[in-house]
């Protein structure tokens, strides 16, 4: 998990995919001229606050000392500052939605990587969905049905994204309804990208609505085959190895 999180991190930092909404940026500054950079997120404009003020915050990845302890046989107590301390300031505020396949770890990193950065919640949309319907997620399924389910789940979403510094953890076919995108994309969509046969040895034994089949693994299969263009859509793929289970 600390593997997987650091990599995260670093994608956010690293990542020429995420451009942070920038849309008019002045040029670079000169002593003495202060900059002025205007940002689109959620359909309002705010100004960058790391443009106002000397943050001192540099890219902890390229930094050495400041990494030191964090990684695996080294005192984590060592380091200085958790790198994902870092990541509030650099989203300004944006939702970060996290999407992928079910069992991928979406909750489970969502909820540590919102502790993580301080001051962002976490939000599990199956969790919510739950609460409001006073019913499980398979009793949906069987009740209402899939359509049924992705309708109750468009409604949370629909709920959820106006808010800002969240982490959202998403159903596995969140990203199928197009209209989803309309909500999704206000913010930095990130898939965890993990592999059918690693999936399968985390959930085995639960019940999963959509792999009551003969062969779940196949089904499983099937399912990221056909969403795989939908969560390549994403801003950030973050591919999850099995020695991220075992680290």
């Amino acid at each position: 998990m600390q593997s997987l999180l650091c990599l995260l991190a670093a994608a956010f930092v690293l990542s020429n995919e995420v451009q942070a909404f920038v849309l008019r940026k002045a040029p670079t500054a000169t002593p003495g001229v202060q900059r002025h950079v205007v940002l689109y997120a959620g359909g309002f404009e705010w100004e960058d606050p790391g443009e106002t003020f000397d943050q001192g915050v540099e890219n902890p990845f390229k930094n050495p000392d400041l990494m030191k302890g964090g990684g695996d046989g080294v005192d984590h107590d060592a380091m200085k500052i958790d790198p994902a301390r870092l990541l509030g300031p650099r989203l300004g505020g944006s939702n970060l939605y996290l999407v992928g396949m079910m069992g991928s770890g979406k909750s489970a990193v969502g909820d540590i990587l919102a502790r993580r950065i301080g001051n962002y919640n976490f939000l599990d949309t199956d969790d919510i969905i739950e609460k409001a319907t006073n019913m499980t997620i398979p009793d949906i399924f069987q009740a209402e049905g899939e359509e049924g389910f992705r309708d109750i789940e468009s409604q949370v979403l629909q709920s959820v994204h106006p808010y800002v510094r969240c982490v959202i953890s998403t159903g596995g076919g969140m990203v199928c309804k197009t209209d989803n995108w309309a909500k999704l994309q206000t913010g930095i969509v990130v898939w965890l990208d993990v592999a059918p046969e690693t999936i399968i040895k985390r959930i085995q034994g639960t019940d999963r609505p959509l792999l009551q089949t003969e062969n779940p693994l196949q089904t499983l299969t099937d399912l990221l085959e056909e969403r795989k263009d939908k969560y390549n859509q994403a801003d950030v793929r973050i591919e999850v190895t099995q020695d991220m289970d075992e680290n």
